[in-house]
């Protein structure tokens, strides 16, 4: 059969798509169907499949070079015409017989019908020779050939082949190398057992919840990282051994989990507070003698409630299973609050009932009890939606992590002045810095840019609340 080519199959209305990973190079044996190169497009990655069984001819493109329906991307030696050669390179590998046997060996093929053919050995990869095959091809392999013998391997179901290649895309493996995850232990579940992101997650899941099989644990933690550096600090200089806390162990191990399990993206923008701080300096004058202080989070948390409402996929969770989305219909904001000991999050509960100064009384207390020690189960648990503020310490932008099972966070910075055109000329504003961190699982981002842009627009002009 003659050489085919394999072109790109209908992809819809797709064109000049990437080419991101070559999976096989020339010389390599496929399967029908097995895929050849990985396409990447702005929604999703693809593989090319094989059209038929055979040998790797040629790869016609590479890594980087676009491609659309009917593009070639391989030359296939059909398994017809690829087995030939095969055959004819059989003698090569075969022990040397007597010259005058020679012509009877061109009519073995006839001869011997009925006969066991002479096996081929592959010394290219040997390793992957089972013990019984090893012991039914031995007398047929020629020392000079094939070297010497190596003890069969015993596999078991754990085993990690040193050659085996993991089936990932360049996204994927980027994604594991993050978490440590060898992809050689990971079992694939997409097409032609090809690794997907949420084989990977899996895998990570499985590890943290321990559900493996009892052994000592790593000193990677179980996601088989590598190893932690074992340093002895002291011999570059003085040296003090601190322990930690109770509350930064559980959270520590909490933001591992979420930080490992939850895809995160975030999406930064900027509100214009101008108007919303000449208002928050007005109340904390007028209530003063009360001790009310109105803080930029009373305000973050009022606005907040308004853009959940409008966007109530941000008020949610998914379910354990991952099957469907759980709405609630309350609003309790968490707020992130530094202590000595650590971070906790104390949570306001029913903040659409509460008005600005309720919401600043509250959460002073909350905060107090945080620094004191004296939050109790009740006060940080039932969170829909989580703030945290770094605008009273600095800093410009960052990422913060989601506090699961909750979808989204929000993260503040410090309030700068800055020009900004007005369409005549340029005015000061005080633009406070938003970070909103979300999972990509449920959220998508034209939705956090849509739910960054209303909240910009309530703390701009908080009236709109009352909309």
């Amino acid at each position: 059969m003659a050489s085919q080519e394999v072109k790109v199959p209908d992809i819809g209305n797709y064109t000049d798509i990437p080419v991101i990973e070559l999976l096989v190079k020339p010389g390599d044996s496929v399967r029908k169907d097995q895929g050849l190169v990985t396409l990447e497009s702005d929604k999703a990655t693809m593989e090319v499949p094989s059209s038929a069984e055979g040998v790797v001819k040629a790869i016609t493109v590479k890594i980087g070079d676009t491609v659309s329906e009917g593009s070639v991307v391989a030359i296939i030696e059909a398994a017809a015409a690829a087995a030939t050669p095969a055959a004819e390179a059989a003698p090569a590998v075969a022990p040397a017989a007597p010259a005058a046997a020679a012509p009877a060996s061109k009519a073995a093929p006839a001869a011997d019908a009925g006969k066991p053919e002479k096996a081929v050995i592959d010394t290219r990869r040997p390793a992957e020779l089972s013990e019984l095959q090893t012991a039914a091809l031995a007398p047929d392999i020629d020392p000079e050939v094939s070297g010497p013998r190596t003890p069969p391997i015993a596999f078991g179901a754990d085993t990690v082949l040193p050659e085996k290649v993991p089936h990932a895309s360049p996204a994927v493996r980027l994604f594991a190398r993050e978490l440590g995850v060898d992809l050689r232990r990971v079992t694939g579940t997409a097409r032609n057992g090809r690794i997907a992101r949420e084989d990977v997650q899996a895998f990570v899941k499985k590890a943290l919840a321990g559900s493996g099989p009892a052994a000592p644990a790593p000193a990677g933690g179980g996601l088989n990282l590598l190893p932690w550096p074992q340093v002895d600090f002291s011999k570059f200089g003085p040296i003090e051994h601190r322990p930690l806390s109770k509350i930064k162990k559980i959270s520590g191990a909490n933001l591992a989990r979420n930080w490992a399990m939850i895809p995160h993206v975030t999406q930064h923008d900027d509100a214009d507070v101008t108007d919303l701080e000449a208002l928050r300096v007005a109340l904390n004058k007028e209530n003063e003698k009360a001790g009310v202080k109105v803080t930029m989070l009373a305000f973050l948390i009022k606005a907040v409630v308004a853009a959940l409402k409008k966007f109530p996929d941000f008020n949610a969770s998914l379910d354990p299973a991952g099957d469907s989305l759980i709405l609630k219909k309350y609003f309790h904001v968490g707020f992130a609050a530094d202590t000595p000991n650590g971070l906790v999050v104390p949570v306001l509960r029913d903040a659409d009932q509460k008005g600005v100064l309720d919401i600043a009384v509250e959460t002073g207390e909350l905060a107090r009890k945080a620094r004191e020690g004296k939050l109790g189960p009740a006060d940080m648990s039932g969170g829909c939606f989580s703030i945290s503020s770094l605008g009273g310490i600095g800093g410009t932008a960052f990422t913060p992590i989601i506090n699961a099972p909750e979808v989204a966070i929000l993260g503040v910075s410090k309030t700068q002045t800055r020009p900004v055109w007005d369409g005549k000329a340029f005015q000061p504003r005080l633009l406070l810095p938003l970070s909103l961190s979300y999972d990509h699982r449920v959220i998508d981002g034209a939705s956090a840019a849509r739910f960054t842009a209303y909240l910009g627009q309530v703390m701009a002009d908080l009236r709109r609340v009352l909309l």
